[in-house]
């Protein structure tokens, strides 16, 4: 076992996903707000961190499937992505690890999470389970990294002290 991927065994692939910075930066300036994360969306169809971040920000256990549609998008996305970048020449060895350490695949994960979670709100509990189960295979501490991060308190931003202007009055 490494740090990197607790269930990884040693002819197991490991997927790492590219960094997609641009997305980073746009859904941090979002911070959130479901009408300007749909902008971030449709400017980064294809990123399923950008699609994740959507359907958290939707999410409501009594109208999920919006939330859901969006998980969708992000897991299909996600996936795509995961057929790209893993070396064929190791599939064989069975279904890859795509670790939570590494950020970038953490858009994927999430977009699982996320899925499960919708598909067990809208009564499909077989439909969720799979989903949790696969996440699980793909990462063991995915689902709890994903739950401590959403019920992590907010940071407090305390606003920068103010600034006073020195003056020296010297005699003329």
């Amino acid at each position: 076992m490494t740090p990197d991927s607790p269930a990884q065994t040693p002819n197991e692939p490991v997927i790492r996903l590219d960094a997609e910075r641009d997305v980073v930066i746009e859904l941090l300036d979002a911070g959130g707000e479901p009408r300007v994360l749909r902008m971030v969306v449709a400017r980064y169809p294809r990123s399923s961190l950008a699609w994740a971040k959507l359907a958290d920000a939707t999410f409501d256990p009594d109208r999920p499937v919006e939330s859901y549609a969006y998980a969708l998008v992000g897991y299909r996305r996600g996936t795509e992505a995961l057929k790209e970048a893993i070396d064929w020449d190791d599939a064989a060895a069975g279904i890859p690890s795509v670790p939570w350490s590494h950020e970038p695949n953490r858009g994927y994960l999430r977009s699982l999470y996320a899925l499960s979670r919708a598909a067990e709100a809208l009564g499909e509990a077989e439909e969720a389970a799979q989903y949790a189960e696969f996440l699980k295979r793909l990462d063991p501490t995915a689902a709890a990294e994903i739950e401590a991060a959403r019920t992590a308190p907010i940071p407090v931003q305390h606003p920068a002290p103010p600034t006073e202007s020195i003056v020296i009055r010297g005699e003329d």
